[in-house]
């Protein structure tokens, strides 16, 4: 009788201390492996956020492609480079961004019809201005250098000539973020110089095959229109001038339907060879 007693004391000791040690176990050592646990997630939710962050840093912000077309500088045409489309037009507006540039570049981003503002730095002396072409610059269009003052070069002293070019490149690389790849000189009169100095900076250099919006029979929405569509001169590559002005800003879009009614491309500048 005595050893089923203290048998079944033992087994009442035994029992308790499985109890006090199941219950030590579940109130106390959970509590601190769950805050060890919630410092370890945080820890690692840290460092996700740090290579997610490093990995978003490191990516490019946009494709390099190789180039598909090149400018002929015997007649200032697009020419491709292998077997791309010939049956292309290239878009220019000069004198940027003046009245109507960003208007332009809103009509051309619906058509979805690429082009290069041509820009001249006394149309980029107040911040409302520098905004305008930086939108002009975030719809995807590219920025050419038109020089600073759209002073004739031939008449300029060779520091003069760089102080146009140059300056205008660190004007819009300080607002866009890019220096420009393609330079116009004003009237189309480039020096020896102005070459080197665009060589240097890894601008192509670019004229143009036809324009015609400075001319007074043609500043009206329908004159604009009906001369950039059907002038004698539009051929595959061809390379159109126009302006920051009201009436070529008011036929633009009827000019690229009208292009794209003849079976043209607007082409990308993007994809065109430069220094």
């Amino acid at each position: 009788m005595k050893k089923i007693i203290a048998s079944g004391m033992t087994l009442l000791m035994l029992t308790a201390c499985t109890d006090g040690a199941a219950n030590v176990s579940k109130d106390t050592e959970p509590a601190e492996e769950t805050k060890e646990q919630k410092e370890n997630s945080d820890v690692t939710e840290a460092e996700q956020e740090v290579k997610e962050e490093t990995a978003a840093t490191e990516q490019p912000e946009k494709v390099v492609q190789e180039p598909q077309y090149k400018i002929n500088e015997a007649n200032w045409s697009v020419q491709p480079i292998a077997d791309q489309n010939t049956k292309v037009v290239l878009l220019t507006i000069d004198d940027a961004p003046d009245e109507h540039a960003l208007k332009m570049a809103e009509d051309l981003k619906a058509l979805e019809a690429p082009a290069i503002f041509f820009v001249n730095g006394h149309f980029l002396d107040t911040p409302e201005e520098k905004e305008v072409l930086k939108k002009i610059h975030e719809m995807g269009f590219v920025i050419g250098n038109h020089t600073y003052g759209h002073s004739s070069l031939p008449d300029l002293t060779p520091e003069q000539q760089q102080e146009e070019i140059r300056s205008l490149n660190d004007l819009v690389e300080s607002i866009t973020g890019e220096r420009p790849k393609f330079f116009r000189a004003p009237f189309g009169l480039n020096t020896d110089y102005s070459k080197q100095i665009a060589a240097e900076e890894k601008m192509a250099l670019m004229n143009w095959t036809y324009g015609y919006d400075w001319e007074k029979q043609y500043q009206t929405k329908e004159a604009i229109t009906d001369i950039m569509v059907n002038s004698p001169y539009l051929n595959d590559g061809a390379n159109l001038l126009m302006h920051d002005r009201a009436w070529t800003s008011e036929g633009l879009t009827d000019i690229v339907k009208g292009l794209r009614k003849k079976g043209y491309e607007t082409l990308d500048p993007n994809k065109i060879q430069t220094p």
